[in-house]
């Protein structure tokens, strides 16, 4: 009995004179970014054999169901959906044994005011230069040029006078909408159609926010939403501060999510589908650091994919994510939005007032010579006599 009891004895000493086991690493915070779900089309091209009154719901609504959001009811809806999903009401929150449901606030602005989670941004004049400056890129010109039969088509079969690049997702939108919904398409519009527009209109999304002067861009658009983000992050890996929030959801739309994906430079080239999230999560390490870790669920069959922020790992410690992030946050949205004057227009002005002053002149001097002719006094003038009888 001897030896087990020193053996016992031998372990509790080793026990009481190891360090204490280390505190497992923890989920503090997670921010969701997910679209809307399935709606009916936003418009009808003016040829398009199925209009508004084809669609129970109208246009721009989701089908089948009736947190901070956009002004839209789709939005609004699939907040709502959600959190029902999330938070079935339990013990005293059940206010009726029939109904699965408790109510949960969702915050949102009016849509003219919406300055976080609608892309792209608007008034930023920076940023429509940026724009005009991207549609004289080779690449924008490229693919205009290797399309431009196929948009006159589109244009034609529509009725619809102008299909650009930029405009041609509005088409694949109705037609992908009246073909999820079981509706005859047009004999136009054929398998290679549907994916020649699919190609343009995820073009058409990479000409928004990237191309050219992507980073630029970022700070003018999804980058003013990251830094919000950045700032919730910041707040719940503080002990200090009063936020005690563990979930913050955005109910937003496809634009909101590549918007936000340029700026991180994880964007897959690829229209998110409805329902698809981006998920923030914080966790709080071992040595009670904090890291983030990214990922986008955009299948509903497996686990969403991981995200990994260039220029580090994906599980990225909290401190290198806010500073490899840095370079994409306005610092001052408004002035930034604000075009500069170069050089060019600083000649055109010169010249401009320079023109003016001439074109001044020659009127003043202009007015000096009538002026004098009309204050002179009248002069003789010599009669002639022809025609006179003669004596």
């Amino acid at each position: 009995m001897a030896a087990p009891l020193a053996l016992l004895l031998l372990l509790g000493i080793s026990l009481a004179l190891a360090p204490p086991l280390a505190q497992a690493r923890s989920l503090r915070f997670v921010t969701l970014l997910y679209r809307h779900g399935d709606r009916s089309p936003v418009k009808a091209y003016p040829r398009d054999p199925h209009q508004e009154s084809a669609w129970p719901q109208g246009f721009g609504q989701l089908t089948q169901i009736f947190v901070r959001s956009t002004d839209y009811d789709r939005t609004l809806m699939s907040a709502e959906t959600n959190l029902a999903g999330l938070y079935p009401p339990q013990g005293q929150q059940m206010f009726n044994p029939n109904v699965s449901w408790q109510p949960i606030p969702v915050h949102t602005v009016p849509d003219s005011g919406e300055r976080l989670l609608k892309f792209p941004l608007s008034p930023c004049p920076r940023y429509e230069q940026l724009q005009k400056e991207t549609r004289h890129s080779a690449e924008y010109m490229n693919k205009t040029r290797q399309n431009l039969e196929f948009l006159e088509m589109v244009a034609n079969q529509t009725g619809i006078q102008d299909v650009s690049l930029e405009s041609v997702w509005n088409v694949y939108d109705t037609l992908f909408c009246e073909q999820t919904h079981k509706l005859p398409l047009p004999q136009w519009v054929t398998p290679d159609v549907m994916t020649q527009l699919k190609q343009l209109k995820d073009f058409g999304f990479e000409f928004l926010f990237g191309i050219h002067q992507r980073v630029e861009k970022a700070r003018l658009q999804g980058g003013v939403l990251l830094a919000q983000i950045r700032k919730n992050l910041t707040l719940a890996a503080n002990a200090s501060s009063p936020q005690r929030l563990k979930l913050l959801a955005y109910s937003a739309h496809d634009t909101t999510l590549v918007a936000l994906q340029m700026a991180l430079n994880v964007y897959n080239g690829r229209q998110a589908p409805y329902a698809s999230c981006h998920i923030f999560e914080l966790y709080q390490d071992n040595d009670s650091n904090f890291s983030v870790e990214m990922f986008f669920r955009n299948e509903s069959g497996r686990e969403p994919f991981p995200l990994t922020l260039p220029g580090c790992a994906q599980r990225c410690p909290l401190v290198d994510f806010l500073q490899l992030t840095d370079p994409i946050i306005p610092q001052d949205w408004e002035r930034e939005c604000q075009v500069a004057r170069d050089g060019q227009d600083t000649e055109l002005i010169v010249a401009l007032a320079v023109c003016g002053s001439i074109l001044f002149l020659l009127i003043i001097l202009l007015l000096t010579v009538l002026f004098r002719i009309q204050s002179q006094p009248p002069g003789y003038r010599h009669v002639s006599n022809e025609g006179e009888e003669q004596p």
